[in-house]
């Protein structure tokens, strides 16, 4: 009896610590922003726009510049023209912050156009596509605002991305990125 009074507790205590190790499997939101932090690094690769816009390189290749920062909590995706200085001033040099709020993988877009448009990652399927929905816009709508985003992992060396930018009047314009490791 008197064992049976010392294994009870050793038991309970193993059942409660059983039943928190459930309860810290990692959500979707989070195995999603795990997968998209192993994208840390410099990218290069063609970006093709659909419609064509003759002002814009459709076809020049693009360098993508990810890094994990904020002790893992955030992660900031810079892009420029490939094999230009880097300049914050230049037209199309946005940058991208990632980072979870409870359950939930969020993206704020610090857009060209003067503008913070917020996407919120969908439940992804197969962990290999993390696509992004717009939630909603701070900032002014004149020149149009990112509407939609979408990361596929080909492999550790490869990914693409596709974005909609959505233009005045609301005409989707489509961005594919097919980027390589470049470090």
């Amino acid at each position: 009896m008197k064992s049976l009074r010392l294994l009870l507790p050793l038991v309970l205590v193993s059942l409660a610590a059983l039943g928190f190790a459930q309860t810290q499997a990692p959500s979707d939101a989070q195995k999603s922003f795990d997968t998209l932090k192993t994208l840390a690094g410099d990218w290069e690769g063609p970006v093709t726009l659909t419609p064509p816009m003759p002002e814009m390189s459709d076809g020049k290749p693009l360098h993508v510049s990810m890094r994990v920062t904020s002790r893992g909590n955030a992660l900031v995706h810079e892009m420029q023209e490939a094999g230009t200085p880097l300049d914050p001033k230049k037209y199309d040099h946005p940058l991208t912050l990632l980072y979870l709020d409870g359950d939930h993988l969020n993206l704020v877009h610090y857009c060209d156009a003067g503008n913070r448009p917020h996407m919120v990652a969908r439940k992804s399927a197969d962990g290999k596509i993390v696509e992004f929905d717009f939630s909603d816009l701070s900032g002014g709508n004149d020149y149009g605002h990112m509407y939609h985003a979408v990361f596929t992992l080909v492999d550790s060396d490869h990914h693409q991305e596709d974005w909609i930018y959505m233009m005045p009047g609301d005409k989707p314009m489509h961005a594919h990125f097919d980027l390589h490791r470049a470090n």
